[in-house]
């Protein structure tokens, strides 16, 4: 599937950033779920990682935020000698 541009563009923001140490992992290493939520805005996650979560006005705004999200919980994780967890399987499915 084709990333849309202004999403390609934070993703190469992203994927651009250097990491403290070769342990610590990056957004890239995670699959992300972007979807919409009931008040008409979107959401941007990780399952992964509990607690990383954004919102915003746009798919793309979504999906921006989620990065210092991520940034500050790896920073919680180093602080306390931890390295996140490994990205997880993520099934999708529609209810017939």
């Amino acid at each position: 599937m084709e990333i849309p541009s202004p999403m390609r563009t934070c993703l190469d923001k992203i994927q651009k950033k250097s990491t403290l140490a070769d342990i610590m992992k990056s957004l890239k290493d995670y699959k992300i779920i972007l979807r919409p939520d009931d008040n008409g805005t979107f959401v941007a996650y990780i399952p992964a990682i509990k607690g990383c979560h954004a919102w915003g006005e746009t798919p793309e705004e979504a999906l921006c935020e989620l990065n210092p999200v991520f940034e500050m919980i790896q920073e919680e994780y180093l602080e306390e000698g931890k390295i996140l967890p490994d990205d997880v399987e993520v099934t999708v499915f529609h209810a017939s």
